[in-house]
């Protein structure tokens, strides 16, 4: 039996949002741009998704364009604030634990004439209020929080943190990193201030390849892609009908239950957590505890041995986890997440990340547990002291 239990990496797509891709694929095929009956067919996918997530996210339709993705969601956002913003000012906030489609587009600016501050975070992965509040200034141009921290689960407080902002400096403009929470938690961009939101398809039972943002119809941005002038010149380039009429099927089904969703994501969280670290010796949960984060992510050390280790031992029981963000896998990084709430390299180097859906039980979950009992012990058996 296969069990997959690293849903922050990426998602299997719904069936249904598979058969709607095939359909596009297949029999409505034409260009949305186009003026004759095919072109329209097409567009009419993208009107529906534009108006499935504004309904979700309570902002207007004009508000959503479609991207390839998280990370060109996050570029568009800081890139094009930056440019269009640069005579007023070069000063972006950003937080120490930011994936890195944001922490490296930030550090290209910060390469390039803006000034960068970096919020450190405490062991529970939150900034401090005041410390953002303190280094808001007339020429912040942007300041950009990730909602749900993708390897600790850490939840941001984004309503409290826009109320900041816009309190200290209502021309600076907030961007919310939502890859990780659309989906699981509900987020309403104009109640809490926020004026760009990212989001990601693949991570909510969507196909790969396309990503969603909301930009604030107020505020000024450059696009970083230009071409034909589709979406507004936002983003130009032949929409990705397929992805776009997907990624709204899957974006309508989540919100449809995600009351019951939410409350069976924090009971396999709870189960799986308790179980490991009652059942298992030298184990720890990293973070915030368990019913404050996010409800699909648990981080857990597992002391006395290497994570990758771990991992693949489980691999070859068909359970599939992973030691933190899929995204720098290939380059782990020092200065993540978990070294930003105070862990050494050597903690950090132990932790498996456990990431849940909607499709997960707590039958697998005893399964997982049951091999850990096995595996555990035997590897640390090899660990030198």
């Amino acid at each position: 039996m296969e069990i997959y239990l690293d849903n922050g990496a990426t998602t299997r797509p719904f069936e249904e949002a598979i058969n709607l891709m095939c359909k596009v694929f297949g029999q409505d095929y034409g260009n949305p741009s186009s003026l004759h009956k095919k072109g329209f067919q097409a567009e009419k996918y993208i009107l529906k998704s534009k108006d499935i997530f504004s309904k979700i996210l309570k902002v207007n339709k004009k508000e959503i364009y479609f991207t390839s993705g998280g990370t060109e969601s996050n570029n568009l956002a800081i890139l094009g604030i930056a440019n269009a913003y640069k005579r007023t000012g070069k000063h972006i906030i950003t937080t120490a634990i930011e994936h890195s489609s944001v922490k490296n587009t930030i550090n290209y600016l910060g390469d390039n004439d803006y000034e960068i501050t970096v919020l450190p975070v405490d062991s529970d992965g939150l900034i401090d209020l005041e410390q953002l509040r303190r280094n808001i200034r007339k020429d912040t141009i942007l300041v950009s929080i990730m909602h749900v921290n993708n390897e600790i689960g850490t939840i941001m407080p984004i309503e409290e943190i826009g109320k900041i902002i816009k309190e200290k400096n209502s021309e600076t403009v907030f961007h919310v990193d939502a890859i990780q929470s659309f989906g699981k938690l509900k987020i309403y961009p104009k109640k809490y201030n926020i004026d760009i939101l990212s989001i990601s398809g693949h991570k909510f039972h969507a196909p790969k390849g396309i990503g969603v943002i909301y930009i604030n119809d107020n505020i000024k941005i450059n696009p970083i892609i230009y071409g034909g002038f589709q979406q507004n010149g936002i983003r130009s380039g032949t929409e990705n009908v397929p992805g776009i009429a997907a990624v709204g099927y899957a974006a309508e089904r989540m919100y449809d239950n995600i009351d019951c969703n939410v409350k069976n994501l924090y009971k396999l969280k709870e189960h799986l957590a308790n179980r490991i670290i009652n059942e298992i010796p030298d184990t720890y949960v990293n973070g915030i505890q368990v019913d404050k984060g996010a409800p699909h992510i648990l981080s857990i050390r597992f002391d006395k041995l290497r994570g990758e280790v771990l991992l693949h031992s489980l691999e070859e029981k068909d359970i599939f986890v992973s030691t933190g963000s899929a995204c720098s896998s290939n380059k782990p990084s020092k200065t993540g997440p978990l070294q930003g709430i105070g862990l050494s390299n050597e903690e950090a180097l132990s932790t498996i990340r456990f990431s849940f859906c909607i499709n997960n039980t707590i039958e697998e979950l005893d399964t997982c547990v049951e091999e850990l009992k096995k595996i555990v012990p035997v590897l640390r058996k090899f660990v030198r002291h």
